[in-house]
C-alpha cells in the first residue's frame, strides 16, 4: 500500500515548525545563544506567538532541535555524496574538507556547527557518529594509526572548528586552501605519509551542492 501524502493541515504544521527552527538557527548562528524572548523568535519566524507551544515546550527544546536538524542535514548530505567512495580515509578527509568549506557555501550552517561544538563532537546524531565510524574503518583498513578513536575524533573536531572560526573571522583567509591544509595536517597526525595525504587532499570534491535548505 502506498503511503498517503501529508494532508494540508500536516503540511501547514510542518511549515510552521520549520519556520521556528530556521529562526532559531539564524538567531543562534548570530548570537551564540537563544537568550531572546519567545515573542522575538516567533516574530523572526513570522508565526503567531501562540503557535510556539504547539511545537516546543521551551526555548531549550527548540535550540536542541535546531542544532540537531543542522547536524542531521549536513551528515545526510555527506553520506549521500560519498556513498560510492570505498576508502574510509578518503571519506573522512573529504567530509572534513567539505565541512570546512561550509563557511563559504553555507555560512549559517557553519556558524551553528561552530557554536554547537559539543554536539559536533559527541552527539549521537549528525556528523559525530559518521566521523567516528570512518576513523574506526580507516584504522581497521590500516589507513590510520591511533591508540584511541575518541581522542582522534576530538583532535580532528577541534582542528575543524578552529579552522572554521579562522575562516569565518578573517576575510583575508582562503577558505578552501585553509580547510585543505587542516585536513592535510590531520591525516599526517593519523600516521599517513605526506605523499598519500597530499594525494587525498588534492582529490576533486563531489559536484553536488550542499543541503538545499538555506543555512
Amino acid at each position: 500500500m502506498s503511503e498517503q501524502p501529508p494532508s494540508r493541515t500536516e503540511r501547514r504544521k510542518l511549515r510552521t515548525r520549520n519556520a521556528l527552527i530556521e529562526a532559531a538557527q539564524e538567531i543562534y548562528a548570530q548570537r551564540g545563544d537563544l537568550e531572546v524572548s519567545i515573542q522575538q523568535i516567533t516574530e523572526a519566524a513570522d508565526v503567531g506567538f501562540g503557535s510556539f507551544y504547539n511545537y516546543f515546550s521551551s526555548k531549550t527544546e527548540l535550540l536542541d532541535a535546531a542544532i540537531a536538524e543542522t547536524l542531521e542535514s549536513h551528515a545526510s548530505w555527506l553520506a549521500r555524496v560519498l556513498a560510492d567512495v570505498d576508502d574510509p580515509a578518503v571519506v573522512f578527509a573529504t567530509s572534513m574538507r567539505l565541512t570546512g568549506r561550509l563557511v563559504r557555501t553555507r555560512p549559517r550552517m557553519a556558524r551553528v556547527l561552530m557554536r554547537g561544538r559539543g554536539a559536533l563532537l559527541s552527539a549521537s546524531y549528525g556528523h559525530a557518529p559518521h566521523a567516528r565510524r570512518d576513523i574506526e574503518a580507516a584504522v581497521a583498513a590500516g589507513r590510520f594509526v591511533t591508540e584511541d578513536v575518541r581522542v582522534a575524533l576530538t583532535c580532528a573536531a577541534g582542528c575543524l572548528i578552529a579552522t572554521m572560526h579562522l575562516c569565518d573571522t578573517d576575510p583575508q583567509v582562503s577558505v578552501d586552501d585553509t580547510a585543505d591544509q587542516t585536513v592535510l595536517n590531520v591525516l599526517r597526525m593519523f600516521g599517513m605519509d605526506d605523499a598519500e595525504a597530499r594525494r587525498i587532499v588534492a582529490l576533486p570534491l563531489p559536484a553536488d551542492d550542499p543541503p538545499a535548505a538555506p543555512m
